[in-house]
């Protein structure tokens, strides 16, 4: 299958928006959003269109100290309902969940017990079995369920094909396709969309994508995997996320010709909520050292350590990362 899918001015119906903002715009900010933050930002999906909005991490309590981390790295169901009741509106609620930083088996209520609609469960292409233990747990307490495989640009073709035969097997309902490290460029993101698409030909399940902006591709990355058939696409408001960031949700809504999406009331959440955010000090976007680490297909640590030490010798770190090999 290679053909695109729709028209720059067609609609495409299978095509879901999917709000990252606070679950990877946290890692920012050790997840420290106020209540006000948070369900402004509920309310302004809610008006603009958005399918789904993932809130956060359903992390392990055992493993990471509730004390350092603001409550949406737990996304309690108490602290969800406080946010959106028993969520009477067409926007469906995510959580995240990490195979190994999570107790699934014992912090999951059943789906009619819960207000949450989705989990997403990540993992590395060595934890596909454990992921899918976790898919067909969650799969059993009724809830939508994705996975999100992290880090294929640094994996052999034929391993993500076996990975993606197993998960085409299981309950999961969408797969998704990760630029973990904003290293992809539209050629490559598209013929692995391609792969991805062809693993699931004959079953309902759908494919997603989420971009990082590394190299400045995060919207072109989106755009084009989505003319493929890619159809569950994530963003965060005006690229928030670790380090570079993600696709902007504004520029997303503003390309999407369904007009059941809104960009009016995004603007005025970026006006109120998102500038003050910024000038507060907490970081995000593109700049060079991203730039190198996507260039290079690396994990952005190195990147985040040169950013938050306020470093500016460019030159210096580009050499530093090719010292390395």
């Amino acid at each position: 299958m290679s053909e695109r899918k729709g028209t720059l001015m067609s609609v495409r119906e299978d095509v879901k928006v999917v709000d990252a903002t606070i679950r990877d715009g946290g890692l920012c900010n050790n997840f420290g959003f106020s209540d006000e933050f948070v369900s402004a930002l509920f309310r302004t999906n809610v008006k603009s269109g958005i399918d789904y909005m993932e809130f956060g991490y359903r992390a392990s309590t055992k493993m990471f100290d509730e004390k350092e981390f603001g409550k949406w790295k737990f996304c309690k169901e108490e602290d969800l309902r406080a946010i959106v009741g028993d969520n009477h509106t067409d926007l469906k609620i995510a959580v995240m969940a990490d195979v190994g930083r999570c107790d699934y088996k014992t912090d999951f209520l059943p789906k009619k017990d819960s207000v949450i609609d989705m989990v997403r469960v990540a993992c590395y292409i060595h934890q596909i079995p454990a992921a899918l233990e976790m898919i067909e747990h969650l799969h059993g307490l009724g809830y939508e369920t994705a996975c999100n495989i992290m880090a294929v640009s640094q994996v052999s073709a034929d391993q993500i094909q076996q990975s993606l035969q197993m998960l085409s097997q299981s309950s999961v309902d969408v797969i998704y396709l990760v630029d973990s490290y904003g290293s992809l460029y539209p050629e490559n993101a598209s013929e692995l969309a391609k792969m991805y698409i062809r693993a699931v030909e004959g079953t309902d399940k759908k494919i997603g994508f989420h971009a990082h902006n590394n190299q400045n591709l995060a919207f072109a990355n989106t755009i084009e995997t989505m003319s493929y058939g890619l159809s569950y696409m994530d963003a965060t408001v005006q690229g928030i996320g670790r380090g570079a960031g993600n696709c902007s949700t504004e520029l997303l809504l503003g390309f999407l010709k369904n007009p059941k999406y809104n960009l009016y009331h995004l603007l005025i959440f970026i006006e109120k909520y998102m500038k003050p955010l910024r000038e507060s000090g907490v970081k995000w976007g593109y700049d060079l050292q991203y730039m190198f680490t996507g260039m290079l297909n690396r994990h952005p640590r190195e990147a985040i350590e040169f950013t938050t030490g306020n470093r500016s010798d460019y030159a210096e770190f580009y050499k530093s990362l090719h010292d390395v090999y």
